[in-house]
């Protein structure tokens, strides 16, 4: 049915970041006098980093470790933070280069045999980093540095599709960002299978022709 398979990394086949992201707002909020709390420091932190992310394609492209850092300094500003930004981005910065692979992952990846191609919104160096951590290798890697721009803009896609000589019927894409993933796919004229690992409630603006909690579930399918 499928020629090829879409991928997202993070979040899809290896853990995303909330933890440290929960231990840098932890740390945000012990160090200021604001009146505040941990979650409205996440969500100052997750507007500032949105706003920059969506202007940033093309000539305004940034690298994401920018945008990470430029967003924390926004953040620790704002709240008058003793925090260094420099030093809290850190922390993001060596998760995204040594993530753990989720457990259903490897036998997702030993069982389907069509090609599996990534398509990352983090940075080239960084995803080396990890697949490199995890042993792992892909047919073709397309990142936001690549194309100079982030799912779901349609340049990844449009690129991928392209290289590979692929139609948009052909392919089905996998991930778990319905922002990034879901829309990026269904903006492009792709499938998409969503991976709610934490049973969340599909918003109505998102039509993914798949659901599941586990890649695992996706081998019959693709197998």
């Amino acid at each position: 049915m499928y020629k090829a398979i879409f991928l997202d990394f993070y979040g899809t086949l290896v853990h995303e970041d909330d933890v440290y992201i929960e231990e840098i707002c932890s740390r945000i909020f012990t160090s200021t006098l604001t009146q505040t709390t941990a979650k409205d420091i996440g969500n100052y932190w997750w507007t500032s980093f949105s706003q920059k992310f969506q202007s940033s394609y093309g000539d305004n492209f940034k690298l994401q470790r920018e945008i990470e850092r430029d967003s924390l300094e926004d953040t620790v500003a704002f709240y008058q933070s003793s925090e260094d930004p420099k030093e809290l981005s850190e922390i993001l910065y060596n998760h995204w280069q040594s993530p753990e692979l989720f457990e259903d992952a490897k036998l997702f990846l030993e069982s389907v045999r069509i090609p599996k191609i990534i398509l990352s919104n983090i940075d080239r160096d960084d995803i080396q980093s990890a697949l490199n951590y995890n042993g792992l290798s892909f047919e073709h890697i397309v990142t936001s540095e690549d194309v100079r721009s982030y799912k779901p803009r349609p340049e990844m896609f449009e690129t991928v599709l392209a290289s590979h000589q692929l139609k948009p019927a052909e392919v089905l894409h996998i991930g778990d960002s319905l922002t990034s993933d879901i829309a990026g796919a269904q903006n492009a004229g792709i499938k998409s299978a969503w991976i709610n690992r934490k049973n969340r409630e599909l918003p109505q603006r998102y039509s993914p022709n798949y659901i599941v909690n586990s890649l695992e579930e996706l081998i019959p399918l693709l197998a």
